[in-house]
């Protein structure tokens, strides 16, 4: 089975990040600023062919939305109330980017996506708060962590915390292929797979 981790940010900011394995060996590849990140990811995803992508973003919207007999929450998901995560209406525009690029690659490929939160990940793994997404230097720390715990082979350290926020992504995928993820929230109305 072969997957790929996204952690996925702003269309022209240059945060978007692919993590992928080839022969076993990770490597990234990051969007450039003023460049279309929905674009290079569709291009990217072809071109790897994973059969799923764990991507940081919203997926799915409230359950209300999707069947006018409910009632209940309009911002946030059971599963972002789980996770105490930001819910998909406050991140509109990248949650309806993610859903239509998840919508269109589905056309072409035959992939399994799951939304998948990084800084979650990082909590149950205990990795320290006082060095996560903090300064930069921690980054060659933080990822022999990882290395160590997942025995995993990168071609380079991460750059960035968007790269680094990718590799959890990808090691999300690496736990659900183990069968030692977590799932949390309603599978009918969207699942955060850590």
């Amino acid at each position: 089975m072969t997957w790929v981790g996204i952690d996925y940010g702003s269309k022209l900011a240059g945060t978007t990040v692919l993590a992928f394995a080839k022969k076993g060996i990770i490597g990234f590849r990051q969007t450039r600023k003023k460049t279309d990140a929905d674009q290079a990811l569709h291009r990217w995803i072809k071109e790897e062919k994973p059969q799923q992508i764990f991507m940081d973003a919203p997926l799915s919207l409230p359950a209300v939305y999707r069947n006018d007999q409910l009632t209940g929450d309009y911002f946030y998901r059971q599963a972002d109330r789980d996770l105490k995560a930001m819910s998909p209406m406050f991140l509109g525009g990248l949650t309806a980017r993610a859903m239509r690029l998840a919508a269109n690659l589905k056309t072409d490929l035959v992939v399994d996506f799951w939304e998948t939160y990084p800084g979650y990940l990082a909590k149950i793994l205990a990795l320290p708060k006082d060095q996560y997404k903090k300064e930069k230097r921690y980054l060659p720390l933080l990822t022999g962590m990882l290395c160590r715990e997942y025995s995993l082979e990168l071609e380079q350290i991460p750059e960035n915390w968007h790269q680094f926020d990718a590799l959890l992504a990808y090691i999300s995928g690496l736990r659900f292929q183990s069968g030692i993820h977590q799932v949390f929230g309603n599978p009918e109305e969207g699942q955060i797979v850590i």
